[in-house]
């Protein structure tokens, strides 16, 4: 039987469900098949980005085509060159890796780079570029090649694009050699059980590793090996791991099999005794107060942002979010409402949104968001580029008010499962209004066609109609404000 082969890709999804990648590699034709997110597009698109400034370090790299064999990687080490892109290389097991970048040292052994577009090397569950950096070590090692050095090259956070990028001060190299030897039997024998695990002809397809897991870390064929009904323990507002795998250990997955006398929080407690009740549990007296401390006019207020690995316009770092758009809905103290929108047309820091912004709120009254702290955030950024308007975004800052906190605290609804996000609120509380006519529906969406249209010189589709979808999807973000607060305020 051929061994299937084991990427590094492979090897962290192994880490993170092995059940998961079994599928994948044993039932393709079962394994989900999800077209990638606009998300995970951006994320492998800026990855690419990200390597061709990295190669800008190392002079007289030579390219080995993504088409070629490992016996070609072979060849091309042999030869004068010392620095090569994408070598590839498979043990004997079907381990198979490719190097982003490779440098033959003097003494013929070899430094390895791997290139991340984040601005920190990370160890979390999700992604851990040491154990990435590992894999790509062992894989050579087992190829017969000695490895000295391992390096992780990675955004610098506090560089500033002015002018053209420098890759010299865009980029780190970090030297992680003694961080690898530290961990690396243990990866290695990682490693090896996911080449054994993948070539098992049977497993327990019956549930999988991360049913224990919280519902953010569950892989892509949860729902395969896991058959879960209907409002469920993973619904709980922030449960951890260690609640979950109590309950399901006593087979209590179900919230209303959650034991009364089991320990949560107040707002878990609620979560259960909502649906119990089949109804939302509501502090009247609370929402009451919040909401009559607020001073008219109330600004209902919005952010869309692009942000990218690699910054596209002087005064922006690496990941930093530039606002390009804006929806600002307000109520004046007689109940009138109107509203105020920009979108910007090309990608640069100017000053007709906030101009535009000032006119239309003047310093007056309460802003309202949904996660107040990203628009302060962004607020907070815009005052660093665009110092004269900070008496008017620090007035935003000092007099808003987070609409979110209310779902966080005072009213509980089990039909939110779990969740404060305005896209889960809507529907039940102001069921005649939905996203899901709208062309965008998301702010991941927004950020991509509005990238698309700025920078793209082939965009294709109706630039009108992009704009007006993207005008409409950020106008019902704060309509959808607008109706949630009207819906409280009818509350009393």
């Amino acid at each position: 039987m051929k061994l299937k082969q084991l990427t590094k890709t492979d090897f962290i999804q192994f880490l993170n469900c092995p059940e998961s990648l079994w599928l994948f590699k044993n039932k393709p034709d079962q394994y989900p098949k999800g077209e990638f997110s606009l998300f995970l597009k951006k994320l492998i698109k800026e990855g690419y980005e990200t390597e061709e400034y990295a190669k800008k370090l190392f002079l007289n790299g030579v390219e080995i085509p993504e088409s070629a064999e490992p016996s070609y990687t072979e060849e091309q080490l042999k030869s004068s060159n010392n620095v090569f892109f994408q070598s590839a290389f498979i043990t004997k097991k079907g381990q198979f890796a490719r190097i982003d970048i490779l440098e033959k040292l003097p003494d013929d052994s070899f430094h390895i780079y791997e290139i991340k577009s984040s601005t920190s090397i990370k160890t979390d569950k999700k992604h851990n570029h040491l154990k990435d950096a590992c894999f790509q070590k062992f894989i050579m090692q087992e190829c017969g090649y000695q490895i000295s050095k391992v390096s992780i090259i990675h955004l610098n956070k506090h560089y500033v694009k002015s002018g053209e990028i420098d890759a010299q001060k865009l980029l780190e190299i970090v030297d992680v050699t003694d961080e690898i030897d530290e961990i690396y039997s243990g990866v290695v024998n990682e490693i090896n059980f996911a080449s054994t695990y993948i070539n098992r002809e049977f497993i327990n397809e019956f549930n999988c590793s991360c049913k224990t897991k919280t519902r953010s870390n569950h892989c892509d064929s949860f729902k395969i090996f896991n058959k879960i009904k209907d409002y469920n323990i993973y619904e709980l507002r922030n449960i951890r791991e260690k609640k979950i795998t109590e309950l399901v250990n006593f087979n209590n997955e179900i919230l209303t099999d959650v034991p009364y006398d089991f320990k949560l929080n107040d707002y878990q407690k609620l979560q259960i005794e909502s649906l119990r009740q089949g109804k939302p549990i509501i502090d009247n007296n609370s929402i009451s107060n919040l909401l009559s401390d607020l001073k008219y006019p109330l600004h209902f207020i919005d952010y869309e942002t692009y942000a990218s690995a690699i910054p596209k316009i002087d005064g922006l770092s690496p990941h930093k979010h530039l606002t390009f758009q804006v929806s600002i809905h307000t109520i004046d103290i007689n109940g009138q409402l109107t509203h105020y929108e920009y979108l910007a047309d090309k990608m640069d820091l100017n000053d007709k949104m906030l101009n535009g912004m000032k006119n239309f709120t003047r310093n007056e009254g309460t802003f309202i968001s949904w996660h107040a702290s990203f628009e302060i955030g962004r607020n907070n950024d815009m005052i660093n580029w665009m110092p004269k308007f900070k008496g008017y975004l620090d007035y935003i800052n000092q007099n808003m008010f987070d609409l979110e906190v209310i779902f966080k605290k005072y009213y509980v609804d089990y039909k939110f499962r779990g969740s404060s996000s305005i896209k889960k609120v809507l529907p039940v509380i102001c069921p005649e209004f939905s996203y899901s006519e709208l062309d965008i529906q998301d702010g991941t969406s927004a950020l991509d066609t509005w990238g698309r249209l700025v920078e793209d010189k082939n965009f294709s589709e109706d630039k009108e109609e992009t704009k007006k979808n993207l005008l409409s999807y950020c106008e019902l973000d704060t309509l959808a404000m607008v109706k949630i607060y009207e819906s409280l305020k009818s509350l009393n």
